[in-house]
């Protein structure tokens, strides 16, 4: 694997050895709960895992998107597409990258409620990162306590309410972004024998776009009840997402080239846009039996929830004239819930989890025309006559246990995880729009994935783990809707992918030193491409083999008092083994996976002067080229963008606080392509980083 340019600078190289990972790892004794039988510290996990904490999540900009702090995490790739019509980019070791839209090859949590459907694709858009006490981030399918995924896992984890706080808060930034929060925590007595609780988030955010036709407005509310007695933890959570957004497209090299900040024309003539509408409520129930007998805890969670999405594309009225045609709007109206039962038993020294998991969705899919009239009376960008109309569903029922336990009679010292999941996920189509031939169709896919794990603890603050597991990714309900040969009905010869992983690592903990590094492989077959898009029609197949490989290196030093080093690096090298058809076009075995990158490193410096209020901060993050198609034909720039903040918490009494936050995005203004759409059918490949940004944030809080 050859070193990407921006890691031979000898420059680069002693910042990013000085200060070797993200606030993963500022707390040394951090427990963490994501991937275990219980929580741990994550020294004592087998696996890779990093957690960003709240104040980081606030450091890291106005808490609107994930993208915004989870470059600290080393393995991960979460790019902002700079288009809130589209979903963030979001890679786990190359798990992922090939998504045009939505979240594939992770699993995404909040407070243990699934934002991922069950056929495998799903949002953050709703996660509510203001109110977020911190994100876990497991990478590798190392857990049998999830489900249908490669990449790994993301969790984010309400702030627990520990006395009544209110807070007010307002950003404002660079190109309109301008956004208002308020949030109130309270206990609100003893109700039944428990302590009840109550937190509460709204926000408004808008946003002009620095690319005509990228305005946005966001408004999100989530509420959170908590009553707990002791042996009984009852939560209820609801959400609420509202958002409409601007598209600006993508460009193509030569539009990149000539002014990387300019629009489409297409997205002006059609109104490309987009309108979420997302609700969602969650119970979680946790007993505890105490110490008399082996079964220590059950857990039962419920979730329902709604999602709407309308989107008008640019899709010429000339190839919508094609029969097989979907048409240029895509509508659906989603409705998706689940449950899952865990038991855990202490037996001796061994925690054992084992549980039942179910979850279901099902969508009424329109497409229309976006256009009505003819000739001179023709209207573009509007909702026009029906081309789909079908009730797409898939169901997920699984089981799984896992097991965590140490080895060697009254030792500690070296621990084993073991763990099983299995399952087997419904996919289903009933078309009522038949003109065009019938898409109905039925497919199921069976799964058995194990994981096993082996900690060895030499000291108090150093472990060596070594990991194995085995993922599955089913297709998803657009990956299965059109057969290859062009007839009517679901894509019955594709087949699920399935990844063999191996992992091996070392963390540090020491006072003023703290690292991890681990090395990785994993080899998947039948891995899902894109075969063919044409007459309004992606169809996908199963390309042969891959294999990913690389390394991460996460850490944290405190040199002297005030002074903060934080890094993370990865290496990662994913090719294609076999040789395929890709359209016309044949991919050569050896091409880098579309999306994916050979590089990728953030570094930060925070100092607290003492003479200085606050703390001030310098940021770096840069990324090697992108493979923006599977043939390798073209590529985007690597890059190199650095950051600064200042942030300062100025206390007015006992009981109020001002939280000030100032920063400066991409310091000297570079051009470049923050994302891509991989394998456009267009060519318009290229999604541009912002330019040099402000943003000033200020947040009251007070406490009762």
């Amino acid at each position: 694997m050859t070193p990407p340019s921006f890691l031979t600078s000898p420059l680069a190289w002693a910042c990013l050895l000085a200060c070797a990972a993200p606030a993963a790892w500022s707390q040394s004794q951090q427990v963490l709960v994501t991937g275990s039988a219980r929580a741990q510290r994550a020294l004592d996990s087998p696996f890779a895992i990093s957690s960003i904490d709240a104040q980081a999540l606030r450091d890291a900009g106005p808490m609107v998107n994930l993208s915004e702090a989870m470059a600290q995490v080393p393995g991960m790739v979460v790019q902002n597409r700079n288009n809130y019509a589209q979903d963030l980019q979001i890679s786990s070791r190359g798990f992922g990258a090939r998504a045009t839209f939505g979240v594939r090859g992770l699993r995404l949590y909040t407070d243990g409620i699934p934002a991922t459907m069950p056929d495998g694709q799903g949002q953050v858009g709703h996660f509510d990162l203001a109110g977020a006490q911190r994100i876990e981030a497991l990478r590798g399918p190392f857990s049998a306590l999830y489900g249908n995924s490669s990449g790994g896992v993301i969790a984010l984890f309400t702030a627990p309410v520990t006395s009544g706080q209110s807070e007010a808060a307002v950003d404002a930034g660079s190109f309109g972004l301008r956004q208002a929060r308020l949030g109130v925590a309270s206990p609100l007595g003893e109700v039944a024998g428990g302590a009840l609780t109550v937190r509460a988030n709204v926000s408004g955010f808008e946003i002009d776009g620095f690319r005509p036709q990228s305005a946005a407005d966001r408004q999100l509310g989530n509420i959170a009840l908590g009553w707990d007695n002791g042996s009984d933890k009852v939560t209820f959570q609801f959400s609420d997402q509202r958002q409409d957004a601007q598209d600006p497209l993508g460009l193509d090299r030569s539009q990149f080239e000539a002014d990387p900040y300019q629009t489409t024309p297409q997205a002006i003539d059609y109104n490309t846009r987009k309108e979420i509408a997302q609700t969602q409520a969650g119970l979680r129930w946790r007993h505890l039996f105490g110490d008399a007998g082996a079964l220590r805890e059950s857990a039962v969670m419920l979730y329902k929830g709604q999602r709407g999405v309308t989107q008008w594309q640019a899709i010429p009225p000339a190839a919508q004239a094609r029969p097989s045609h979907g048409g240029g709007v895509i509508d659906f109206d989603r409705d998706y819930g689940g449950g899952e039962l865990r038991l855990t038993w202490r037996l001796g020294s061994a925690d054992l989890v084992a549980g039942l998991n179910s979850e279901t969705q099902e969508d009424a899919r329109r497409g229309y025309e976006n256009f009505t009239g003819s000739g001179a009376s023709r209207v573009l960008g509007v909702t026009g006559n029906l081309r789909r109309d079908e009730t797409n569903k898939a169901t997920t029922n699984e089981g799984f246990a896992q097991l965590q336990m140490p080895l060697g009679a009254g030792s500690a010292d070296l621990a084993l995880t073991a763990g099983l999941r299995g399952g087997q996920v419904k996919m289903s189509a009933s078309d009522h729009y038949l003109s065009n031939g019938d898409d109905s169709g039925e497919l199921d896919y069976s799964y058995v994935n194990p994981v096993l794990g082996l900690r060895w603890l030499l000291s108090p603050s150093v472990a060596l783990h070594a990991s194995a597991a085995r993922g599955f990714e089913s297709p998803t309900l657009g990956e299965l809707a059109y057969r290859p040969d062009g007839a009517a009905g679901f894509n019955t010869d594709l087949k699920g992918q399935t990844s063999h992983q191996f992992e091996l690592g070392a963390k540090w903990r020491l006072p003023a030193l703290e690292l991890d590094l681990i090395g990785f492989v994993a080899d998947t077959d039948d891995e899902i491409g894109v075969l063919s898009t044409s007459g309004g029609r992606s169809t996908f197949q199963n390309v042969g083999r891959t294999r990913r490989w690389g390394l991460e290196l996460g850490g944290l030093w405190r040199p002297v008092a005030g002074l903060k080093l934080q890094a993370a690096i990865t290496l990662l090298d994913a090719t294609y083994s076999d040789s395929f058809k890709s359209g016309t076009n044949t991919v050569d075995a050896g091409n880098q996976i579309a999306g994916t990158q050979r590089a990728s490193a953030w570094a930060q410096a925070a100092w607290t002067p003492g003479w200085l209020p606050g703390e001030v901060a310098a940021e770096w993050r840069a990324m090697d080229r992108t493979a923006v198609n599977d043939t390798n034909t073209e590529w985007a720039g690597g890059y190199g963008i650095a950051n600064l903040r200042w942030s300062h918490r100025f206390d007015l009494g006992a009981a109020d606080a001002l939280e000030v936050l100032a920063r400066v995005d991409n310091l000297f203004d570079r051009v470049y392509s923050g994302s891509v759409i991989v394998n456009d059918a267009n060519g318009r490949y290229y999604e541009t980083g912002s330019p040099r940004a402000g943003l000033l944030s200020v947040r009251w809080l007070h406490r009762w």
